[in-house]
């Protein structure tokens, strides 16, 4: 865009106006009258985008005549729309004076219609630049946790996915540049999400219902992780970093590069991560004399090494690109807890992925259409759970994805598109806690997409039909002996035996036509405010997991049944009689946001009922891991309950989300800053009762100092009670985190560096997530600082 930008202002210059085709020339400035650099100038629907020069001035060449919708964003500004319609093949010379944002405004990368935190009608979110590198973890959920509305289902910090507005697993979706990730992270927290944070360049959250998007499984959100691994341009850049952490004496070294000429561009990144189990504070112990006295221990099991590569490269044309890219990710890690009974095992996970991207963008001086975007992928994934050094388990996923968006031009001062999306996935699993079949899933859909602004108003409005397919031919029903443990079991140990090994095998194939719809609107009822209203309809097919299951779940815990079974009179496990229906979920989402001045906020209000929702229920009922211990030992006591799991069961129920996000940015002076946040969600069944693990209410401030060589900021949160909570849940106590960080920008043989030094938990406090499913062996982290240097070229 940078090689595009400069070829324009040089054709401007050395050619009269008359030879030029229609042109619009300017400069852009702040509310002081000073120049903007680096600020972005594009044409709303088309692929027309420049920066500003060292003196704010920009050329945009090759216009038609007619309405044209200038969009202007620079980094610390709010962003800007101006209309300017050409006639009679006319230049035009403006001035743009933007005006500043204390609440950084980041496009989303991967839809068809212009969204950001401050301008669209649903609510998003952005982690890019300074902050994603202060935030950054391990696992994808615990670096996106500070985000109003994202939450993490923190596993031991070996595993997390994020929870968005009290939902997770197979309800968030969560993508690469737009293609899903294709793990198996949503079947179970233990199962950590094969993406990387050190490499990107920017992570996304769609907060409610992203259907329209990327399909069914965005029923809750999506977050994707956006990276330059095919690129765009060819503009030398690049980036590295070091750092030791004290808590798990964890080593990070990653880079990213991107190069080129002027027809090819290369793109080349890689990570290492190791580390060992960490450290957690335990409360205060009281002895005889009335003294407290503090201790630390190690969650066990706890230690990672990962390390991966990616490499790409694009054919770069004057109205578009080309180009693939190829990854290996690699990652070993321990799976706290994994127990059998009162036996203890240390059992790690053994990742390997191989993904293939290949993503294009064409401009066409076409009647109708305008631009076509395309994204095509595959991904080999496994996921071995090794136990005394043989493969237990064994889970596998083979995704192949293609996805065309159809952009039109300007109609009637529309812009939009249409989308064409297909997705197959081969999901297997064996070993002994292998608790689903193998299964293959197919999707097509079709989506139309639209924009248009009336004056102070921003209309969004949008429609998808999908059609979702389900397989499976070696659907397992044992005759297991679930029980309860306080009945009197009346067979004899040699009829149980005799029973137990009887199981139906059988095929099974559904399928499903989710339809979502959703419009939106955003009204500038006054000047630096505006009020946002999105409402939506969001169908979900069940994941074969939901519907499939028939075996322990080791990382939860549990013994899985899906909804395709159920109890019946007897407390017999069978077949079950109701029909599998499509989970719905009408959302309502409430906007009010100041978007420009020393104070700005975004304030937000959801409400969500999802009718046949898919949860599980404690039946009451126990029954054996089917874990082989060896030869049993002598002497154990016939009523031992040790190996045996709860047996959870997939129901559906109608249940009601609600809940608010807020965020209020004070831009003190030029170099301090206060942030305050805060979030809450209530998720409950619409007949009484609550959904599991949900997170509680929390607020907190951040204070921020930044100049051009010193960053320093502190960030409080606090984390209130839960003791809403589900049958057999317990509640969890609330907490407070004080986290730190400071970094110095300094130059070195023409290298621009940062050294920074961070500090977690800084009050090492014991904090146990609600969220999670090892709250109680698992807390977080205790005090821990991080040292590190990044580079910049």
């Amino acid at each position: 865009m940078k090689r595009r930008s400069q070829l324009a202002v040089l054709i401007a210059a050395l050619l009269p106006a008359s030879v030029l085709a229609s042109t619009i020339e300017g400069v852009v400035l702040n509310n002081k009258g000073k120049v903007v650099t680096n600020a972005t100038v594009e044409v709303e629907g088309s692929d027309l985008k420049v920066t500003t020069d060292e003196n704010g001035k920009f050329v945009i060449t090759e216009l038609k005549n007619g309405l044209k919708e200038l969009h202007v964003v620079a980094p610390g500004y709010a962003h800007l729309h101006r209309d300017i319609t050409i006639t009679n093949d006319e230049n035009q010379s403006v001035t743009f004076n933007l005006k500043r944002s204390p609440i950084e405004v980041i496009d989303i990368e991967a839809t068809p219609i212009h969204m950001s935190a401050m301008e669209s009608a649903s609510p998003v979110s952005v982690l890019s630049g300074e902050q994603l590198r202060r935030d950054q973890a391990a696992t994808l959920g615990d670096t996106l946790e500070k985000l109003p509305g994202v939450n993490t289902n923190f596993h031991g910090k070996v595993a997390s996915t994020p929870i968005i507005r009290g939902l997770s697993g197979p309800r968030v979706l969560i993508t690469q540049n737009g293609l899903d990730v294709s793990d198996v992270s949503r079947v179970g927290p233990d199962h950590s999400v094969a993406s990387e944070a050190s490499t990107a360049q920017q992570i996304e959250v769609l907060r409610g219902p992203a259907t329209l998007f990327y399909g069914s499984g965005a029923i809750g959100g999506v977050v994707n992780v956006v990276d330059n691994r095919v690129p765009t341009d060819s503009t030398t850049r690049g980036e590295w970093n070091v750092e030791h952490n004290s808590v798990d004496n964890q080593k990070v070294a990653s880079f990213n590069a991107t190069t080129g000429t002027d027809s090819f561009a290369f793109y080349a990144d890689a990570f290492w991560r190791e580390a060992d189990d960490y450290g957690v504070p335990v409360a205060a112990d009281i002895d005889s004399n009335g003294e407290e006295h503090h201790g630390d221990y190690t969650v066990e099991n706890s230690n990672e090494e990962s390390d991966g590569f990616t490499v790409g490269a694009s054919y770069l044309m004057d109205n578009g690109f080309i180009g693939i890219a190829v990854e290996q990710f690699n990652r070993q890690y321990g799976i706290p807890g994994h127990t059998h009974g009162d036996e203890e095992e240390s059992v790690f996970a053994d990742l390997e992925q191989t993904k293939v991207q290949l993503l294009g963008e064409y401009n066409l001086d076409n009647k109708w259409l305008n631009k076509v975007n395309l994204r095509v992928g595959h991904t080999d994934y496994e996921h071995a759970e090794i136990e005394g050094g043989a493969v237990g388990t064994t889970f596998k996923n083979e995704t192949n994805e293609l996805r065309i968006d159809l952009l039109h031009n300007q109609f009637s001062e529309w812009n939009g598109g249409i989308s064409f999306h297909y997705k197959q996935s081969d999901v297997e699993a064996q070993g002994e806690e292998a608790f689903t079949p193998p299964s293959e899933t197919e999707s097509f859909a079709v989506a139309l997409m639209e924009e248009r602004h009336f004056g102070d108003f921003l209309v969004q409005v949008g429609g998808r039909i999908e059609r979702v397919t389900i397989e499976a031919g070696n659907v397992l029903l044992p005759n297991i002996d679930a029980h309860a443990h306080d009945e009197v079991e009346e067979a004899d140990e040699h009829d149980h035996e005799e029973s137990a090994e009887i199981t139906r095998v059988f095929d099974v194939e559904h399928e499903f036509t989710p339809v979502s719809l959703s419009a939106g609107v955003v009204w500038n009822f006054t000047p630096n405010y505006n009020l946002g209203l999105s409402v939506s309809r969001s169908e979900r097919a069940p994941s074969a997991s939901e519907l499939l299951s028939f075996g322990p779940h080791i990382g939860t815990g549990t013994y899985e049944v899906g909804a395709l079974f159920d109890l019946d009179e007897d407390g017999h496990l069978g077949l079950s009689d109701q029909a599998i229906d499509l989970e719905t979920a009408n959302n309502i989402d409430l906007t009010l946001r100041k978007t420009q001045g020393d104070v700005g906020f975004i304030l937000n209000a959801f409400y969500n009922q999802v009718d046949n929702y898919y949860y599980q229920i404690d039946t009451g009922l126990f029954a054996e891991s089917g874990h082989d211990h060896g030869d049993e030992e002598e002497g154990v006591d016939e009523h031992d309950h040790s190996s045996e799991l709860p047996v959870y069961l997939f129901k559906t129920d109608d249940v009601i989300l609600h809940g608010f996000e807020a965020q209020i940015a004070w831009q003190l002076t030029d170099e301090f800053k206060l942030d305050l946040f805060s979030d809450y969600v209530r998720a409950r069944l619409k007949d009484g009762g609550d959904l599991p693990r949900t997170p509680p209410l929390r607020f907190g401030t951040e204070f921020s100092y930044q100049t051009e060589k010193l960053s320093a900021h502190i960030h409080v949160t606090r984390y209130q009670d839960q003791d809403r909570t589900a049958p057999e849940e317990t509640a969890t106590d609330g907490y407070t985190l004080i986290d730190a960080s400071v970094s110095y920008a300094l130059s070195i043989l023409n290298q621009d560096l940062s050294l920074y030094l961070k500090g977690t938990n800084l009050t090492d406090t014991e904090a146990r997530v609600h969220s999670s499913f090892l709250k109680e062996i698992a807390p977080r982290p205790g005090r821990s600082f991080a040292l590190g240097i990044r580079g910049y070229f």
